[in-house]
């Protein structure tokens, strides 16, 4: 996973192409303008159907001469996690991440001139329910179950075989605090007075977190975490400081593997909730037991996965390699966004 010293900006009498795939989801639209900004020729990989893409996932043969002679390629591909965990859903999630990265994996490894750096999205996820401290690049201990088990097979597909002229990045990302599926539906149940905290009980098993993949871990039926009473750790990262770190990646050709993008100022659900009340200006905020949780999230088709988990991931290597983080503040962040 070492790249060749080569100049970030080549100074080929042209500007240097950056290719993004999965450009139309939240965050590769986030970052068309700035990479523009920066002095990339941006073109885009994404489904036939998208408006402005490029190139088809449909035609690997186009996606690999796009690629070569590119710079960088960054890769946001993957549908949202945003549903049910049925087995339909369940294998989406798992192919729009793990064959995509397989397809580009191919065209790097086969261009007579692979981009520079390929920064491929992953997850934060990737480590256990952690209570009991912080999870890091160095020390973090990996998960059970399916979401950990696409982040891995994401990860194994992206680290797959030898590319000695591509420096490799993968962003494992907390939840992007922006106008995104996420922050909206927090929101939302705050707005209407269910900003409560979320707290963890007793609930029916079921089959949905089981593991995928070959290498599939985990339990056939979802484990209780211990009770948190709210205090499980929400780690979380604003959308600037997502583009901000692409682009310090970009220019530190020292980070190499996987690296944690999450704010240093982790919240707890907790302090979450209230800072969404605060935001939208709703005093009242009624908690909602795992019960309840399990009701309304079965009528929004989503998973209490996402405020049960506790994530707690600090950004070690970006910040030893002197990376500043606009956003620490929980508070300070969901009032800018939803002001």
């Amino acid at each position: 996973m070492t790249a060749e010293n080569v100049s970030p900006h080549p100074d080929n009498g042209s500007a240097p192409i950056a290719v993004i795939a999965g450009a139309s989801g939240f965050i590769g639209r986030s970052l068309m303008t700035p990479l523009n900004s920066w002095g990339y020729h941006v073109r885009t990989i994404g489904q036939a159907a998208s408006s402005g893409t490029h190139v088809s996932w449909d035609d690997p043969e186009e996606i690999a001469a796009l690629i070569d002679g590119a710079d960088l390629l960054i890769n946001f591909a993957g549908r949202s996690v945003g549903c049910r965990y049925n087995d339909r859903n369940r294998q989406g999630i798992w192919d729009s991440r793990v064959m995509t990265t397989r397809v580009l994996n191919d065209a790097v490894r086969t261009a007579s001139s692979p981009p520079r750096l390929w920064i491929n999205s992953s997850t934060a996820t990737i480590y256990r329910h952690a209570m009991d401290q912080p999870q890091t690049e160095d020390d973090g201990d990996i998960g059970e179950g399916f979401s950990v088990d696409v982040a891995k097979g994401w990860e194994r597909e992206f680290f797959q075989g030898e590319l000695p002229r591509t420096r490799r990045v993968a962003i494992r990302m907390a939840i992007v605090l922006g106008d995104g599926a996420a922050l909206n539906m927090l929101a939302t149940a705050a707005r209407f007075g269910a900003g409560g905290p979320q707290l963890e009980g007793r609930w029916f098993g079921h089959t949905r977190y089981r593991g995928i993949g070959p290498d599939a871990s985990g339990p056939k039926v979802w484990h209780r975490h211990p009770l948190s009473h709210g205090r499980q750790r929400f780690s979380w990262v604003h959308i600037d400081d997502v583009v901000r770190a692409i682009r310090f990646i970009d220019e530190h050709e020292e980070l190499t593997g996987p690296i944690n993008v999450s704010s240093p100022g982790v919240s707890d659900n907790t302090t979450l909730m209230a800072s969404l009340r605060r935001a939208v200006r709703m005093p009242l905020g009624i908690p909602a037991p795992r019960w309840l949780l399990e009701i309304g999230m079965l009528v929004l088709r989503q998973e209490s996965e996402l405020v049960l988990k506790s994530r707690w991931v600090l950004p070690k290597r970006l910040e030893q390699a002197g990376f500043d983080f606009t956003w620490t503040d929980i508070r300070a962040a969901t009032k800018s966004l939803l002001r």
